[in-house]
């Protein structure tokens, strides 16, 4: 008997343009995916709690008006708040990238605590397009499991400055941190921490373990080949993250 592959939600709003390559990346670590629009959402015609895992991809929904990521992250409070709180009860893995990690922040998923955080504007001044290196901080969640070794990935964004409250500390909350090629910490410094973010954090888990967002993009290295500096440095292909999500509800 061939066991049920888990199904992924990518909803897809005005701007989204990252959808397929993570449909890809799930496919690859043994989903099947369901890329729909958010209209179809709103009508009823799909449900979020029809699918084992969410994932809210990167682009520029909505043309990044009013802020990145705001308006996607109003649509999930205000059209799907219901439907995202009972997900997070039956224990649905959710992840977001890029612009979907900013939508997650938005929407108050991400730390997820209480604790004041946003996204900003790259200390650098302009849009961020190059290759970077992570250290996952494992045991914090779902989808770290089994990762014990650096990834390399991409980042694409103008805003994926982390910032936090005065006083406040996210170090409980870090899921990935940025790391230079020998795989030591970046110390804030460019390009090896590609935005300015506090701690070289790349990306947030909330308390749960169920909520991941981070700014690089895992989907564009699901291959070795797909690295132009493959076997020459620190990281390897970020499969394993998708694999670990899928795995996390697999019957």
């Amino acid at each position: 008997m061939t066991a049920t592959r888990p199904s992924v939600l990518i909803p897809i709003a005005p701007g989204t343009n990252r959808n397929q390559e993570l449909a890809d990346a799930f496919e690859a670590a043994g989903a099947t995916t369901a890329q729909v629009p958010l209209q179809d959402l709103r009508d009823g015609k799909a449900k979020l709690v029809d699918h084992q895992l969410l994932a809210v991809g990167g682009g520029f929904s909505y043309g990044d008006a009013l802020g990145a990521g705001r308006l996607l992250g109003l649509d999930l409070v205000g059209w799907f708040g219901d439907q995202l709180a009972e997900a997070v009860a039956q224990a649905m893995p959710i992840i977001g990238i890029c612009n979907g990690f900013q939508a997650l922040v938005r929407a108050g998923l991400l730390p997820g605590d209480g604790t004041p955080a946003a996204l900003v504007g790259n200390d650098s001044g302009r849009f961020e397009c190059r290759w970077v290196t992570l250290a996952p901080q494992g045991g914090r969640s779902v989808w770290l499991d089994g990762l014990d070794h650096p990834l390399r990935c991409p980042v694409a964004h103008a805003e994926g400055r982390l910032v936090v409250g005065s006083g406040a500390d996210l170090d409980s909350s870090a899921a990935f941190r940025y790391v230079d090629g020998d795989g030591e910490l970046a110390g804030g410094a460019y390009p090896a921490n590609p935005n300015g973010s506090v701690g070289d954090i790349a990306g947030l888990v909330d308390g749960s373990g169920l909520v991941l967002g981070l700014m690089p993009h895992p989907e564009d290295h699901i291959r070795p080949a797909q690295d132009p500096l493959r076997g020459r440095t620190q990281g390897g292909s970020c499969l394993d993250l998708f694999r670990a999500g899928v795995a996390a509800v697999a019957n």
